[in-house]
């Protein structure tokens, strides 16, 4: 059973969302969905590099938590409730200093007032470089 709020959904136009605030600064782009899981994509560049040319573990995180946001986002009505990052942890497990890399959220647990999400990023060869936690509260739309 699908956990999303619609059937439909424009991974496009999600992507655009984000498009002038930290997602878009650092490439990041949703591009695929699964039953109970969404996938973003964020280049490994200047834009992501700490100084010693390795992909930074805080760009990891802003990863992992824009394709989880997003994803819990994608399944409640927006128009009477939101999504607001309660807790994050990540483990840094292997670098990466060029192309591409690929989160994807995975619902563990959707509720009423919060949701769980894993993160797995991985790079181009499909090698995990970092293993992320988030957890989501859905408030009312005007608290957020």
């Amino acid at each position: 059973m699908s956990i999303w709020h619609h059937d439909e959904i424009d991974l496009e136009a999600v992507s655009r969302m984000g498009e002038a605030t930290m997602p878009g600064h650092l490439g990041i782009r949703i591009t695929a969905r699964g039953e109970n899981w969404l996938e973003a994509t964020m280049p490994v560049d200047h834009r992501t590099h700490q100084p010693f040319g390795r992909l930074h573990g805080g760009a990891s995180v802003a990863l992992a938590e824009t394709v989880a946001s997003m994803a819990g986002a994608l399944t409640i009505d927006t128009a009477q409730k939101v999504v607001v990052g309660l807790e994050i942890n990540a483990n840094h497990l292997r670098p990466v200093r060029e192309g591409l890399v690929t989160a994807r959220a995975t619902a563990e647990a959707i509720g009423r007032t919060t949701q769980v999400w894993t993160i797995r990023i991985s790079d181009e060869r499909g090698k995990l470089v970092c293993l992320s936690r988030i957890t989501l509260a859905v408030i009312p739309a005007e608290r957020g």
